[in-house]
């Protein structure tokens, strides 16, 4: 989302190193494994590897994953990843993910099925669902807000197997108030904030979606208040204003107010 960047990327072998220090540290025990954006097949394949031992060290441990791929702009999607990744976490990352969390461009790359209404959204969410996530969150999608146009719809479903053996689906929807501007790392807060609240709430998608979607409009509103302050009037903020003020919120990501309230369907 910048017109510069600078730095390194982390491969599998650097990533092998790091993961081999904490295994001879002992400290190799965690709840939870959380990845976003990596540009790197071989990373990739790797981070399966890990999450496949750590598992071991924990069998309650829960993976989420945000299979960062591509999205839509004006209706067209576009992957700003190489395509040799979707395989990859087609066939290996997203078979061991607990909870993932793609778009709908994501999810449709991911299934090979394209998503018109909200009915095939969920064949497409239990097509993922078979996949292995117990968890599969469209976090944005181009569908129809009951709402109206000003709405996003985000889309939640949740399989859990009970004590007898029956598989229980609980799904959601959420519609949120648009923005109208371009942020960078909204989708890294949203996963994130996901795995915060479904560890409160492990089982109840509604109350743990809200609890992130709120507190995902409150930084979006306090960030482009802030922006637009800054630009000045009649100004568009630039990308530098238009930094999520993640600080600035912190009080919103701990306790949000529920502003935004999930359907269940």
């Amino acid at each position: 989302g910048y017109a510069h960047w600078k730095g390194q990327v982390l491969n599998s072998d650097e990533l092998h190193e790091l993961y081999e220090g904490l295994k001879l540290n002992k400290v190799n025990r965690y709840d939870y494994v959380l990845t976003g954006y990596t540009r790197d097949t071989s990373f990739l394949a790797m981070v399966v590897d890990i999450v496949q031992e750590l598992k071991q060290q924990n069998s309650n441990l829960v993976y989420v994953c945000d299979p960062v791929m591509g999205d839509k702009w004006n209706g067209e999607g576009s992957m700003y990843v190489p395509e040799d990744l979707l395989p990859v976490y087609r066939d290996k990352v997203v078979p061991v993910a607990d909870i993932i969390t793609p778009n709908q461009f994501e999810a449709e790359l991911l299934t090979g099925r394209k998503i018109h209404t909200e009915k095939e959204a969920l064949e497409v969410m239990d097509m993922l669902h078979a996949m292995g996530p117990e968890t599969v969150v469209i976090t944005s999608s181009d569908l129809q807000a009951p709402l109206g146009n000003d709405y996003l719809i985000a889309l939640g479903s949740h399989r859990k197997t009970k004590a007898d053996g029956t598989k229980m689906t609980q799904r959601i929807r959420v519609e949120s108030p648009k923005v109208d501007a371009v942020f960078v790392g909204t989708g890294d807060l949203f996963a994130a904030m996901l795995l915060a609240w479904t560890h409160k709430h492990p089982n109840n998608l509604k109350v743990a979606c809200e609890k992130t979607v709120s507190a995902m409009q409150h930084v979006l509103q306090r960030t482009i208040k802030s922006a637009k302050a800054q630009a000045g009037e009649g100004n568009k903020p630039n990308s530098a204003q238009l930094e999520l003020r993640m600080v600035q919120s912190k009080k919103d990501i701990e306790n949000p107010e529920i502003i935004v309230k999930a359907t269940v369907l």
